[in-house]
């Protein structure tokens, strides 16, 4: 005989759903912010004979709920499987009242409950501060 007692899943909490006007503002504010501040930090010109793959672009994109933060790789060598890729660096969630739980992709390229979350409701310069400064979200 069984030892376990079969129960009913519980119901998840539903999410907040995000509007279109919120998409608009934030793409806007973020694209702006990666413009002006996000690649002249992080991109830097090609090197002069490189060896390995280097960061040549950031950018965002909304899938869902959930706002991404992107970067591209140029691919040098000639072995490559493409001259590039792209990257998730970070995930912002909407959590409703303007605020988003930050998360990031695992540097082991696994998903862990899909993204491992770190900063729960959040504000979005909190979120862009966090991007900029915390190594969790290096592009």
């Amino acid at each position: 005989m069984s030892s376990y007692m079969w129960m009913p899943a519980t119901k998840r909490a539903s999410k907040p759903k995000v509007s279109p006007e919120t998409k608009a503002v934030l793409k806007a504010q973020a694209d702006r912010w990666v413009e002006d501040y996000l690649k002249p930090a992080k991109v830097e010109p090609p090197p002069e004979n490189p060896n390995f793959n280097y960061l040549v672009d950031i950018f965002t994109k909304w899938h869902g709920s959930f706002f991404y933060f992107c970067a591209t790789y140029h691919c040098p060598s000639p072995n490559a499987i493409s001259p590039s890729f792209e990257r998730k660096f970070a995930r912002m969630n909407y959590t409703g009242n303007n605020t988003y739980t930050l998360s990031y992709l695992r540097h082991n390229d696994q998903w862990h409950e899909q993204w491992h979350e770190v900063f729960y409701k959040q504000d979005v310069d909190t979120c862009f501060e966090l991007i900029a400064h915390d190594p969790c979200f290096m592009p």
